[in-house]
């Protein structure tokens, strides 16, 4: 690997200019490409064979007038009057038929409706119009969603002050993510950590410009291939954050590597060609970790986590391989201005000091006895001077000190770390999964408003219905058979309502629509639906229906418990991939085997922190969240996946150091101390600079994403600081 780096790494430097056009053709290609063909990152979050989307696939072909998504509009009347009198009644009524005629929408049923009026709360203060559409969540016609928008806004402006009328609903329970000032804070802070590191304007600017334009290539690749395939709103996000991240460590490294060669005089293309070989090797490894981890993610049979891993996975990979092109071609342009002004005057002198030395032997070998002087600081001229770069520096003696002090009582170093990440673990063992909604959402977004509103004035579980559908074809009594299981279902602790209890046109096809005594994420309604399922041969062996539990509640709640299930095996795989590629690299049992420890305790410390804010609530209002409940149902499996990679990176830039200096003859305590000195400020800038990337995306983000966010901020300070 090391000689194809390096034979790479002179070629790049000598066609730099060709490398560079190919990186900057392939971004503006791919950026043609989703301008023009892109369809969007929408995609629903859907689990094929599951009970429930099963039964949602059959709704469409059998009842297709509640197969699709809906929107729901409430209007709520001041205190003291009711929405069923005058003029609530009639602006409802109208409001209703212009949602009718809007295109892709099936059916408005509301408390005017002339079949199966519904939505009028106990205190008639409340109506709830429930718009029905043929078309699944991220197909809906934006003129759709405006003439949605449009009502709610036309009922608050024409209604009597004091009334309140907003919209949501399913078809509006989540958003599409976007990049605001606040994720650009982490590439600020990142700059001035390696201004600091590298100690030049250019070098500092490399290593963001080279992973913008890695990332820049890698969201394009991803919005272009969305004209083929369907991706989630989160996949571009996770493969901006990630590839931001990585982007920047990955040339970070190299840059790093290349200026300690040439302040230690080797000749600028030889210190480019061996910086790639050498850092290189290291950046290759670290992002095949984190690919295999991203790809492994397929393991859970989600068709929808396997396209999130490979795309993540595929600007993972981009940024390898620009680390390893772009920045030796990079390099090469820069020149010596890749050093500071002090540091090229610094390594200027030793030169000519070098040179001076060096007409000084040959003079003496002539016979001929050089003048005596002193030096800059008043030594004999006789006296050897310390090669330039060899002095210990501040980070030096830092490092220096530190990993002496943890040295010195290794056991009770080990002891303190186990115990500070084992209670920092705790709060994982309470983690609950479900699918976002609209309770996640900003305070003012007029989905919320609609959640809470509906919640308040008709019970919780009106925000998260359930479907019970199933075939009555055999039925020679479809009307009564339909409310026999209705009295049924009644029957079962947990559900607040049967509303609608009803065959289709066609009488073969049924569905009975039940609202849970408390909303879609409560434990109260997950037992519910295990509940419902309970009952499938009792009712099947007395009524002859074999019936579904569906509906995008039950939906939400499949995908979780499917998630959960496929972290074991992942966990597994994950586990021994570690092991295994450790033990090939370092030729040893006790790294791979410390490393997994490591990746486990950084790996509990994070799940702690999302658990303890996202679900607990603590330090809510300050990092911005919303709501708290339950922890993004595919968050454990990504944040496993990611952290495996990244956890690898900073064990295989330490420990390759240290077996350097073991190669090089010296012992144990010697090769810890030389190896950490020698990486360990460019691995503590690495860390501060993947936590400021990912942390700057948890005040603003998407709630999808911000919880990803802060579980892997979290992990990589741990995995960085105290790993």
């Amino acid at each position: 690997m090391s000689s194809l780096l390096y034979a790479l790494g002179q070629w790049a430097t000598r066609a730099k200019g060709l490398v560079l056009f190919i990186w900057i053709a392939i971004l503006a290609l791919l950026g043609a490409g989703a301008l023009f063909l892109a369809q969007g990152a929408n995609a629903p979050i859907t689990i094929p064979g599951t009970e429930s989307q099963a039964a949602i696939d059959t709704l469409g072909r059998t009842f297709p007038q509640v197969s699709g998504t809906s929107g729901n509009v409430i209007v709520v009347a001041p205190e003291g009057e009711r929405v069923d009198e005058e003029p609530y009644r009639q602006a409802i009524i109208d409001e209703t038929e212009k949602l009718e005629a809007l295109d892709s929408v099936i059916a408005v049923s509301g408390p005017f409706s002339e079949l199966a009026p519904s939505g009028l709360s106990d205190d008639g203060r409340a109506a709830l119009l429930t718009i029905q559409m043929e078309v699944s969540l991220g197909e809906v016609p934006e003129a759709t969603e405006a003439g949605i928008a449009l009502a709610a806004e036309t009922l608050q402006s024409e209604l009597p002050k004091g009334t309140e009328a907003a919209y949501g609903g399913n078809a509006f329970s989540t958003s599409i993510p976007g990049f605001t000032i606040t994720e650009a804070l982490g590439v600020v802070i990142a700059f001035f950590v390696l201004l600091f590191t590298l100690g030049s304007l250019i070098a500092a600017g490399m290593p963001l410009i080279i992973a913008l334009i890695g990332v820049g290539i890698s969201v394009a690749g991803i919005y272009f291939m969305t004209a083929f395939i369907e991706m989630t709103s989160t996949t571009p996000m996770l493969a901006l954050m990630l590839g931001l991240a990585v982007g920047i460590d990955y040339t970070l490294f190299i840059v790093s590597r290349h200026q300690e060669q040439l302040r230690s005089g080797v000749p600028m293309d030889e210190s480019i060609a061996r910086a790639t070989a050498t850092s290189g090797s290291a950046v290759v490894f670290a992002g095949l970790t984190v690919i295999i981890a991203l790809v492994g993610l397929s393991v859970a049979g989600i068709p929808f986590l396997t396209s999130l891993g490979v795309a993540a996975a595929a600007g993972v990979a981009v940024a390898v391989l620009i680390a390893v092109t772009l920045t030796p071609s990079v390099l090469a342009m820069a020149g010596m201005r890749i050093l500071s002004k002090r540091q090229r005057r610094a390594l200027a002198a030793h030169t000519a000091e070098q040179t001076a030395d060096a007409d000084a032997a040959i003079e003496a070998r002539e016979g001929i006895e050089p003048p005596a002087a002193a030096n800059e600081i008043g030594e004999p001229a006789t006296a050897t001077k310390q090669p330039n770069g060899m002095r210990p520096t501040g980070s030096e003696r830092f490092f220096g000190g530190w990993v002496k002090l943890v040295t010195v009582k290794p056991l009770l170093t080990i002891i303190a770390v186990l115990v500070v990440l084992g209670a920092a673990s705790i709060p994982a063992f309470s983690l609950r999964l479900a699918l976002p909604g609209a309770e996640t959402l900003d305070p003012n977004n007029p989905a919320r408003v609609t959640y809470e509103l509906t919640g308040e004035h008709f019970g919780e579980g009106a925000n998260g219905p359930l479907l019970l559908t199933g075939s009555i074809i055999a039925s020679t009594d479809p009307l009564g058979l339909m409310e026999d299981l209705a009295d049924e279902v009644r029957a079962i602790p947990g559900v607040a309502e049967v509303p609608l209890a009803t065959p289709n046109m066609g009488a073969d096809t049924g569905i009975i629509q039940v609202v849970p005594a408390e909303g879609p994420q409560a434990e109260s309604t997950t037992k519910l639906v295990n509940e419902l399922r309970a009952h499938h041969d009792e009712w099947l062996e007395q009524y002859g229906v074999s019936l579904a539990v569906t509906g995008f509640t039950a939906v939400g709640i499949d995908v979780s418990q499917l998630l959960l299930e496929a972290l074991l095996p992942f966990g597994v795989l994950v586990v021994g991939l570690s092991l295994i590629l450790l033990a090939m690299v370092f030729r040893s049992v006790w790294v791979p085997i410390k490393a997994t420890l490591g990746y486990v305790l950084s790996v509990g410390a994070a799940f702690g922190a999302v658990v303890a804010v996202f679900q607990w609530g603590w330090f809510a209002d300050l990092l911005n969240v919303h709501h708290a409940g339950p922890v993004l149902s595919f968050m454990p499996i990504i944040l496993m996946g990611v952290l495996f990679g990244l956890a690898m990176d900073y064990e295989v830039f330490l420990v390759a150091r240290i077996r350097e200096e073991v190669v090089h003859g010296a012992d144990s305590r010697t090769a810890i101390r030389r190896g950490f000195i020698g990486s360990g400020r460019v691995v503590t800038a690495a860390a501060i600079i993947m936590f400021a990337v990912f942390a700057a995306f948890v005040p603003e983000g998407d709630p999808s994403i911000k919880v990803i966010a802060l579980g892997l901020a979290v992990g990589v300070f741990v995995d960085a600081f105290i790993v």
